[in-house]
């Protein structure tokens, strides 16, 4: 765990950019909401809306981010003012409240920008109750909200911008379907019944702190989208929740709401929050559990009993969440693999292709995109594979699988990588073999994907061409792919 952070390569600084400037636009949201005379309420629900903007939305282009960064109030503002004005009536509330989970889910079928308003909506009714939120302070609260999106957006998209200077990332649409089989629909229905039984059980625990359960099943199921990968993440939220109150009994118990050294420490969560977000949930749960501990101290109601009530209700909503996913229109972990590495291997044609037709003159042929779309396939590949290759993973055979194909894929990449940069030199040469290469590969990447036999590579010594050596190189990874893609039966790819 603390390898994957400290040792995780950050390319361009890009995790470290992103962190820096998280804690930069959360305090200045902070401040322009304590200048405008907001109360601590207002001045919190307004450092916790600058960390939503800056954090969930994630768009490919600045322009897209800037349109999903306007309409975030636009699908904020009408929760919280429901929450508000449902604060007395609990049935009325707690219905309500599973109607923005299922909604907030099934919004990620537009992509980013529903995953966003999806995520922003959910957060603005989770944070009313966080609050006690009652329609006398909303107007505050909209004003903290509003302003604190603004300076995000000052921020972001105008004192650092620094996504102007690189090519819009390719993100990789999720896989097809409808109605029920599409895989959107069936996680909005297991996230309302996670949140449903976390609610139940949760007001049981605590009638104050139930919110809790519901938050710990609705982060659950972000990002994920098989059964195995929100396990995984159910646990790795308990784990990192059990290390931050921990660390809350250390540190956030006996600051107890200094207005300094809990504003220094906040800042330094914030930026763990953004800085290991992308490599380590847990390291990420643990900034999380830390940041509300703080909170919590400067709200004056922070005591050792508050945290052993998270624990208890975190692992309520993480139960809650596993429970849907294994009985509630379960959603396989070899079917969402499969698909993933049917797409990574027909990228790798593509990139294949590409590589070839601009060593051979082809006018406008540009591999660098689809080198760029497979690296965010790979990723997927990855998440997807991660519940077998965990070590808790009680399928020591899967797991050996599951490594060996993510090595093969991984070695695959790096021939692509190999082969775009010969073909972007331009004193490159056109080998008349080269053809022939592409189409094994071509035939190998259609066996894999279609459960055909993959052709022979090809023999003798590696070739003296470099682009010849990467083609040949990567006949034989997608070669050696068919073994473990293969059933024990030798029947349809098995995924991993």
């Amino acid at each position: 765990m603390l390898k994957k952070v400290f040792v995780s390569p950050d390319p361009g600084r890009s995790r470290l950019r992103f962190a820096a400037r998280a804690v930069l636009g959360i305090g200045l949201a902070v401040v322009a909401c304590g200048l405008a005379g907001t109360s601590l309420i207002g001045a919190i629900i307004g450092g916790l809306a600058a960390l939503l903007a800056l954090f969930t939305v994630t768009d490919a282009t600045v322009r897209g981010q800037a349109v999903t960064t306007a309409l975030l109030p636009v699908a904020g503002l009408p929760v919280l003012t429901a929450a508000a004005a449902l604060h007395d009536l609990p049935v009325a509330r707690d219905l309500t409240f599973l109607a923005v989970v299922g909604a907030g889910v099934y919004a990620r079928r537009w992509g980013p920008r529903g995953h966003s308003l999806g995520v922003f909506a959910f957060m603005t009714f989770f944070i009313a109750q966080f609050l006690h939120a009652t329609t006398d302070r909303l107007p505050e609260m909209f004003a903290a909200v509003l302003l604190s999106v603004a300076a995000a957006a000052t921020v972001r998209f105008g004192l650092w911008c620094y996504e102007r200077r690189r090519p819009a990332p390719a993100v990789p649409a999720p896989p097809p379907g409808t109605g029920l089989a599409r895989i959107t629909t069936r996680q909005a229905v297991q996230a309302t019944a996670g949140a449903g039984f976390a609610l139940v059980v949760g007001q049981l625990v605590s009638g104050d702190r139930w919110y809790w359960a519901v938050g710990a099943t609705w982060w659950v199921f972000v990002n994920t989208t098989s059964r195995g990968e929100t396990l995984v993440r159910g646990f790795r939220r308990v784990l990192g929740t059990v290390v931050g109150i921990g660390l809350g009994f250390l540190i956030a118990v006996p600051v107890a709401g200094s207005p300094v050294p809990t504003a220094v420490l906040a800042a330094a969560c914030v930026f763990g929050i953004f800085y290991t977000a992308a490599v380590s949930y847990t390291w990420m749960m643990l900034c999380v559990t830390l940041l509300a501990e703080l909170l919590y101290g400067l709200l004056g109601v922070l005591s050792p009993g508050l945290l052993a009530l998270r624990i208890a209700e975190t692992g309520v909503g993480a139960l809650g969440a596993a429970l849907a996913v294994l009985f509630v229109l379960p959603v396989t972990t070899h079917a969402v693999t499969d698909v993933w590495i049917q797409r990574a291997l027909r990228c790798v044609h593509a990139c294949t292709a590409e590589a070839a037709a601009r060593l051979a003159g082809t006018e406008g042929a540009d591999p660098a995109p689809r080198v760029a779309e497979l690296e965010q396939l790979l990723g997927r590949v990855r998440l997807s594979v991660a519940p077998l290759v965990h070590p808790l993973s009680p399928m020591p055979g899967r797991k050996r699988r599951a490594r060996r194909v993510l090595g093969l894929l991984d070695d695959c990449a790096r021939e692509i990588r190999g082969l775009v940069a010969v073909a972007a030199d331009p004193e490159a040469s056109h080998d008349a073999r080269l053809a022939a290469a592409c189409w094994r590969v071509e035939a190998a990447v259609e066996a894999l994907t279609g459960g055909g036999a993959v052709p022979a590579r090809a023999g003798g010594p590696r070739a003296a061409e470099p682009a010849l050596a990467h083609l040949h190189d990567l006949e034989h990874a997608l070669a050696e792919l068919a073994a473990p893609l293969r059933s024990p039966s030798g029947s349809r790819p098995a995924g991993a």
